[in-house]
């Protein structure tokens, strides 16, 4: 198969996305052309890489242009902002949308694409109510980097992990300040922290750290740094016992819980978005949300923006902190159904599904 891809490669979701998609058309033997978006390929955090997988990319990157056909489908991987850019008559685009509804703007790009693919069929449903046709739900798979360390980290104590980008969407500072009150200073019980966000100035995301603790101080919390590595990722994940990222409000698959669980942990999940594609009752803990709250944060959701309108699901104070509280009886017991997510989302489920829409194109 003859392929056009547009994506980004770098340490952030969507390329952690695009890399594993592109990994999976290697090894099908997928004649490539690659435009990456950014023009340039930032590999440094895939440090488990197949020298002939970069080999395979740097080559489809270099010539791009003499491989270049306008007949050739593109598969775009990106935000819709952005979307409406094409390298060929065809291509599909693989997106990632968190809110409750859809702008006309958005809508305007989404239809100048020939399919469109989303991991969540919340979003789904969204596009397709809002006028959105060949939309098609195409569902992540476990990284196959990550895998278990068997490793001791914390044995006498419970630990917490909390991973991905501070965010109002994603409750981060409402999640930390519920566990402090419910657990800090607690020596049985710790927390780390990894929320680093790139998008944030340094002197906004140390307000927001501040604005955490309320200037007290807590022995049994710890942020860490931005992590360069998917190994330094995978053992975050292999020391935690419960992980505390699905209380997010919205997501598109959240990798970091996923994963997480995957690996046999816990993970505590707002029961909403692209969460009910892949936590149960069986293998997460389950928290049904509230109601909703307002997407406008000041920072990435505007007022009156063209873009990123509706509402994220919500939950309450209470039932966070007794979310938390039940979690820890969880703590150091196996999580055979997580596992077993592992093998029923892949990548390469995901990259023959996306092969399949495409192929199915008139």
């Amino acid at each position: 198969m003859k392929l056009i891809v547009n994506a980004p490669i770098n340490s952030l979701s969507f390329g952690n996305v695009s890399y594993n998609i592109l990994r999976e058309l290697w090894k099908k033997g997928t004649e490539l052309t690659l435009f990456p978006i950014g023009d340039k390929v930032q590999m440094v955090a895939y440090d488990k890489v197949d020298k002939a997988f970069v080999n395979y990319l740097q080559k489809s990157a270099n010539e791009r242009f003499q491989t270049i056909h306008k007949n050739t489908h593109c598969l775009k991987l990106w935000h819709i902002m952005g979307s409406e850019t094409r390298y060929s008559k065809n291509q599909s685009l693989f997106t990632f949308h968190e809110t409750s509804k859809i702008t006309a703007l958005e809508a305007s790009l989404l239809k100048l694409q020939d399919s469109i693919f989303v991991s969540s069929n919340y979003t789904k449903e969204i596009f397709n109510k809002n006028g959105i046709e060949n939309v098609h739900h195409i569902p992540l798979g476990f990284d196959q980097d990550f895998c278990k360390t068997n490793k001791t980290y914390l044995k006498d104590k419970i630990h917490y992990g909390i991973m991905g980008k501070l965010e109002y969407r994603k409750n981060t500072v409402r999640t930390i300040k519920t566990w402090l009150k419910v657990f800090g200073n607690n020596s049985k019980y710790q927390l780390s922290c990894a929320i680093s966000n790139p998008f944030l100035n340094q002197s906004k995301f140390e307000s927001e750290l501040f604005n955490i603790t309320e200037g007290k101080h807590y022995n049994n919390i710890n942020f860490i740094p931005h992590m360069a590595t998917n190994s330094e990722v995978n053992d975050f994940l292999n020391s935690i016992d419960i992980d505390l990222g699905g209380l997010s409000g919205s997501e598109g698959w959240n990798l970091p819980s996923f994963n997480a669980t995957c690996l046999g942990k816990w993970s505590v999940v707002m029961n909403a978005t692209a969460h009910k594609d892949w936590a149960t009752a069986e293998n997460s803990i389950l928290i049904e949300p509230s109601g909703f709250k307002t997407a406008e944060d000041g920072v990435f959701f505007t007022k009156n923006s063209p873009i990123n309108q509706g509402d994220f699901f919500d939950i309450t104070n209470e039932q966070m902190e007794e979310a938390i509280i039940k979690s820890a009886n969880y703590a150091k017991h196996p999580n055979p159904e997580g596992e077993k997510l592992a093998s029923i989302f892949t990548y390469e489920n995901t990259v023959n599904k996306i092969i399949s829409a495409i192929e199915a194109q008139p």
